[in-house]
């Protein structure tokens, strides 16, 4: 491990029937409430109705941002900050999956700067302050209720990008399994592949002598692999709801990466690619990881072979260490496809014509990328194997 410091001050508030304290957690921070949701799909199962029950139970004076795109849009976090600011906003609360978490963060940090907030974004500015806020998780995927981290796309410059600051932990986040069963199958499944892929990240690192991290990782990702077929199936089942809605706040709370940064490249490929595309995020994971991992075998293939041996249970015997890990990337191919994720950028209808575009938006920082940085050529390279 490298030498390292942990923090994370989110409050997480797990299980059956735990909205009921949202009132109280969120009037300790004021009574104007600006509530952020996505398209609608908290209004049709009624979770919508029982957060405004919830707000009136403490009399908290309502102002709400609908429409948070699945790729949070720069020109909406602008809205909900120029509206925080009017109306002198006291905390948000953000309802719904990781995009509106992500959005609501930009929101709280513009909302008390007073410059472009795509200046946060690209770290123009730090951010200095920022607004409290809480969230109620719709979507076991990103991790981003229990971190501080945020993917932001500016439409019109079409760019993508992470960024985060510790002013922009949520205060609370409140995780109910009941609230995730009315998400849909496909979105169910995206949100497998993204949790697997933040935890693929990680394991993929810059440090040495990680045996507990590994197992951490091995063990979750056996969890979620045995969990998720059961789960497309039975999509109402709380206990296996439940399961994948704690693996995906664990998958990046900060937990698994205690010591190191994890390498980000396939993110950073990701974000080229949807900022160009819109596609889902998840989508574009699930085609794009298994060729970075084919491309970066040669690095360390002890390290996927490990992978492999304890998460795909290959059997290693008179086989390479090299040969075994592309046995574990064909396995994991194999299962993403078992659950009707994409595996390849015809899916979405994506040919090689915006190829070079899409390199050029990866290379906007330079090469990438902490277990093997890769350049512009390595880029094209993954890509292309994608299309």
């Amino acid at each position: 491990m490298n030498a390292f410091s942990f923090y994370n001050p989110v409050k997480l508030i797990f299980g059956k029937g735990q909205l009921a304290k949202l009132p109280t957690e969120l009037s300790t921070y004021g009574q104007k409430v600006l509530v952020v949701y996505g398209g609608g799909s908290i209004k049709k199962n009624g979770l919508y109705d029982q957060v405004m029950a919830a707000l009136k139970e403490v009399n908290m004076q309502v102002f709400e941002l609908p429409g948070v795109e699945p790729n949070p849009r720069l020109s909406t976090a602008k809205r909900g900050a120029e509206l925080c600011k009017k109306e002198g906003i006291d905390v948000v609360l953000a309802v719904g999956g990781g995009s509106v978490i992500d959005c609501t963060k930009l929101i709280v940090a513009a909302a008390k700067y007073d410059g472009d907030a795509w200046d946060l974004v690209t770290r123009k500015a730090i951010p200095k302050d920022a607004l409290p806020f809480g969230t109620v998780l719709t979507l076991a995927a990103t991790g981003s209720e229990m971190n501080a981290g945020s993917v932001i796309t500016n439409e019109e410059t079409q760019e993508k990008y992470g960024w985060g600051s510790p002013l922009v932990f949520p205060k609370f986040s409140i995780l109910d399994p009941v609230h995730t069963y009315t998400v849909p199958l496909d979105q169910t499944v995206y949100g497998i592949v993204d949790m697997m892929s933040h935890m693929f990240e990680q394991y993929y690192n810059e440090a040495t002598n990680t045996p507990v991290h590994d197992e951490m990782i091995e063990g979750v990702l056996r969890t979620v692999i045995e969990t998720a077929p059961k789960l497309v199936q039975d999509l109402e089942n709380y206990e296996l709801r439940e399961t994948i809605l704690f693996a995906g706040t664990l998958g990046l709370n900060g937990f698994l990466r205690m010591g190191y940064n994890g390498d980000w490249a396939s993110h950073n490929i990701e974000h080229a690619v949807s900022a160009v595309y819109d596609i889902p995020h998840a989508g574009g994971l699930a085609i794009i990881f298994p060729r970075w991992m084919r491309h970066n075998v040669h690095v360390n293939p002890e390290r996927f072979a490990k992978l492999a041996v304890k998460v795909f249970h290959v059997d290693p015997t008179g086989k390479s260490a090299e040969e075994v890990a592309l046995e574990g990337i064909d396995r994991l191919v194999a299962f993403w496809a078992s659950l009707d994720a994409p595996t390849n950028l015809a899916d979405y209808n994506i040919d090689d014509s915006q190829i070079d575009l899409m390199v050029e938006k990866a290379m906007v920082n330079g090469k990438f990328g902490n277990f093997n940085m890769l350049d512009a050529e390595d880029t094209k390279a993954i890509l292309t194997a994608c299309l």
